[in-house]
């Protein structure tokens, strides 16, 4: 018998299904995601991509590499969770453990000052005495560094469990900042800091007032949303908050971020909202689901006259969603919010939000950013509240009289002159807010689906800071988003017909050794400069590393960069205002073809002769030029002109840096051509002429090496012929392979060793043959210089 399930608010349609067949589809679901990610990827309807990033460096090649990156780890404490930019005077200001920093943006590795501001020696104790780690809790975290004005800045710390405030002063120089903590000014952190430095909160100073998301409580238990005014005649002011305790307010909520957002031209109308996740009060009590929500309250909220005093009376909230589409019309659900990030546009009433969620589930671990606008975000809240009605409390679309003026709308003299206030508000409307917070349309994705996703890898996306550049064939966002392992992604996702994107991810940067997580990011668009801070320290990274992508026109214009074009001699930053026929870049397609004038130019590859002796193994290397490009190897045996597709046999292994023969048989010889393929542009990478020596003939070869004697007395025994060819095979085998196959004997080690063995030996010789080019081009010019300086001589005398 079928029964009627309402669905939760957040939801945009009502199904009408038996109880059976949704805990089939459940299980269905769960047996989809335990599939390989290739089988998924063919049933969704919705194509999960996860090529890997065209340009990958590891930290020790942020070092070694001209990646454009400067580290800072001149702190003395760790924790540096909090970064403050300002772009026009030229500065960076850290918080961490007991210490802010002041840093040149401009460059990290400038002098740094700065000011030492630990906890009170009684709360220490106190934080100790109630079981904290002393080592990681009872401390002065600095977690608020909001601008008060042009010259100080509001700054908040946790004060061991005991949240403090006060003014940094940094004066009116911007050459040499004061950088001055007004000691006499601290005053209460509680509503504005959270207590413990791993609790997750959003502040935002907007007009004098800060708007944050905390708790008020030793434990954090208490959380809410606070208005507190922070003049220095703040006596008078009184504070507003959400209600305490009442889940359907809020229920264990995790902040995350809040903007100062502007709904029309007129300042009544301003608002902030509030981007956080919870924990869902449409689920039972016995499946907890988190849901991530979007709330806002109006500016000019003072609370109510006779109820909700003190209490926010235009508080309300809705549910965000990123999901992917999935087989049968089963939605894959992104519910926690990790990060969220404000791309301001021309109109400040519609800036673009962009959110880094991950999954919840267990099944698997994956990130997704989904993008939305204001429009939508307003839709939601102009739409029907959520209710609770019927014996068993479920939760409905409410249907009844919604009273005048609409809740969750701000008073305005202009609009209504009868509502000047919130206090003004009837007590119909202040009751209705009472237990009416929640709406029942969701806020849904301005693309239907996310932007950038990943799925099945090794980190989870914790951070997002979004650029949006001016390409030669349009306007694109750039993603730049941090993990919990240390690294640092540059991604875009391109628009294709019919609604479709396609995500192109270009850059994996590990910039943190240890791993660990990204704290706070922070982008100078004035500069090009991306910060990113960790518990290790500060990096400064350039936001185009273009000279890494290629030395050609075709690498560069496949690597669809907006940051990158082609200059007619080298892959460098592109400027939009720089017209120059020269220049070549084709970010939507990365179609070298209608680009390069030198694209056709890759099938003429030299075959390099490469020796091998039967039953032994070798390695024939090929790199490509990007991870998203796949490799693909043919074979051509001796006197024949067709080739043939390399399949997988049991003797030969295709590996990341090539093809590894393990054993090698005389019908292997031939030509081995490795060729790449990246958006249907085929290059040829390296061409192997693979030669064959028999065992037998190696074996004698080695003797006669192994007993001089022998070789000479084979010499006067008349077959010197014989012995001089197998020498000289001897020696061709030598040169190429320095005798390592044969006498490593490649059983004896793993095939991973092995091919590293050969990967170093390689480039430690051609490191060789660059410095012995280097030494004899300054041989030559100095000879060259000599001989101008004769002649000059032979000039003067005659």
């Amino acid at each position: 018998m079928s029964q009627m399930r309402n669905l939760e608010p957040g939801k945009a349609w009502t199904v009408l299904e038996p109880v059976k067949v949704w805990t089939v589809l459940g299980v269905f679901l769960n047996l989809m995601l335990l599939l390989p990610a290739t089988t998924f990827m063919e049933t969704s309807a919705t194509t999960w991509r996860h090529s890997g990033p065209r340009l990958q460096l590891s930290h020790k090649e942020m070092h070694w590499t001209n990646s454009s990156a400067v580290f800072w780890s001149g702190g003395v404490s760790g924790g540096y969770q909090t970064l403050l930019l300002d772009e026009s005077a030229g500065w960076l200001l850290v918080g961490g453990r007991d210490h802010i920093y002041l840093l040149h943006s401009d460059n990290l590795a400038l002098p740094t000052r700065s000011i030492y501001w630990p906890a009170v020696k009684e709360h220490v104790d106190h934080c100790r005495l109630a079981g904290k780690n002393v080592s990681t809790d009872c401390g002065n975290y600095i977690r608020l560094l909001q601008p008060f004005n042009k010259t100080h800045v509001y700054v908040c710390g946790t004060g061991s469990y005991y949240p403090q405030c006060t003014y940094l002063d940094l004066g009116h120089s911007t050459e040499e900042p004061l950088f001055q903590l007004q000691d006499h000014a601290v005053e209460s952190g509680r509503g504005k800091c959270p207590f413990s430095p791993q609790e997750s909160f959003t502040a935002r100073l907007t007009d004098g007032e800060l708007y944050a998301g905390t708790s008020v409580d030793f434990m954090g238990a208490n959380a809410a949303i606070f208005r507190t005014s922070i003049h220095s005649s703040s006596s008078h002011q009184h504070y507003i908050r959400t209600e305490a305790y009442q889940d359907h307010w809020l229920n264990e909520p995790e902040f995350v971020g809040s903007f100062s957002i502007p709904d029309t031209h007129s300042v009544d109308d301003d608002k902030v909202y509030f981007f956080f996740k919870e924990i869902a009060v449409e689920s039972s009590q016995w499946d907890r689901k988190v849901y991530s929500r979007v709330a806002r309250v109006c500016k000019n909220d003072v609370g109510g006259k006779r109820s909700l005093i003190n209490r926010w009376s235009t508080f309300i909230k809705a549910r965000l969603v990123c999901s992917v589409s999935g087989p049968g019309g089963i939605d894959t659900q992104f519910d926690e919010l990790e990060d969220i990030f404000m791309l301001e546009s021309k109109d400040s009433q519609n800036p673009i939000i962009y959110g880094v969620f991950s999954t919840s589930s267990s099944v698997f671990r994956g990130s997704a950013v989904c993008v939305y606008s204001m429009a939508s975000i307003r839709a939601a809240f102009n739409g029907p509240f959520a209710h609770k009605e019927g014996p068993d409390h479920r939760w409905v679309e409410y249907k009844g009289r919604i009273p005048y003026p609409r809740p969750g709308t701000c008073p305005s003299a202009t609009y209504d002159p009868l509502h000047k206030s919130t206090r003004d508000f009837p007590d119909d409307v202040v009751s209705f807010m009472r237990g009416h917070h929640l709406m029942w349309e969701p806020v849904l994705p301005a693309t239907r689906h996310p932007v950038f996703m990943q799925v099945n890898v090794p980190h989870i996306l914790r951070k997002v800071v979004v650029d949006r550049v001016e390409a030669e064939d349009g306007q694109y966002d750039i993603l730049h988003l941090g993990t919990d392992n240390g690294k640092v992604l540059k991604a875009l996702s391109v628009p294709k017909d019919s609604w479709e994107t396609e995500e192109i991810l270009l850059e994996e940067l590990t910039v943190f050794q240890s791993h660990v997580p990204i704290l706070s990011m922070e982008l100078s668009t004035k500069r090009q400069q991306l910060y990113v801070s960790s518990e290790e320290g500060v990096v400064q990274l350039s936001l185009q590393r273009c000279q890494l992508y290629g030395k050609n026109c075709v690498d560069c214009c496949l690597a669809r960069d907006p940051y990158c074009a082609w200059d007619g001699s080298s892959c460098s930053r592109y400027f939009p205002t720089n017209k120059r026929r020269a220049r070549r870049q084709d970010v939507k397609h990365g179609d070298p073809m209608s680009q390069c004038h030198d694209a056709g130019g890759f099938d003429t590859v030299e075959a390099k002769l490469v020796y091998g002796v039967e039953n032994n193994a070798t390695f024939l290397e090929c790199l490509p030029r990007s991870q998203q490009a796949p490799v693909k190897w043919t074979i051509q045996p001796p006197h024949n002109h067709t080739s043939r597709l390399f399949q997988d046999e049991a003797r030969m292994v295709l590996m990341k840096q090539g093809l590894l023969v393990q054993r090698l048989e005389p019908g292997d010889a031939g030509l081995y051509t490795c060729s790449s393929l990246e958006h249907s542009f085929t290059q040829v990478l390296t061409r192997y002429n693979l030669q064959v020596i028999p065992q037998q003939s190696m074996a004698a070869s080695q003797a006669r090496a192994a007993d001089p004697g022998a070789e000479a007395a084979g010499v006067r025994g008349g077959n010197g012929g014989h012995d001089q060819r197998h020498a000289h095979l001897n020696r061709n085998y030598k040169d190429l392979h320095m005798m390592g196959v044969a006498s490593m004997g490649v059983a004896s080690m793993g095939v991973d060793e092995y091919c590293e063995q050969m990967w170093y030996r390689e480039k430690k010789k051609q490191q060789k043959l660059r410095q012995l080019k280097w030494k004899q081009t300054q041989i030559d010019n100095r000879k060259a210089r000599v001989r101008r300086h004769d002649y000059g001589e032979d000039a003067h005398l005659h």
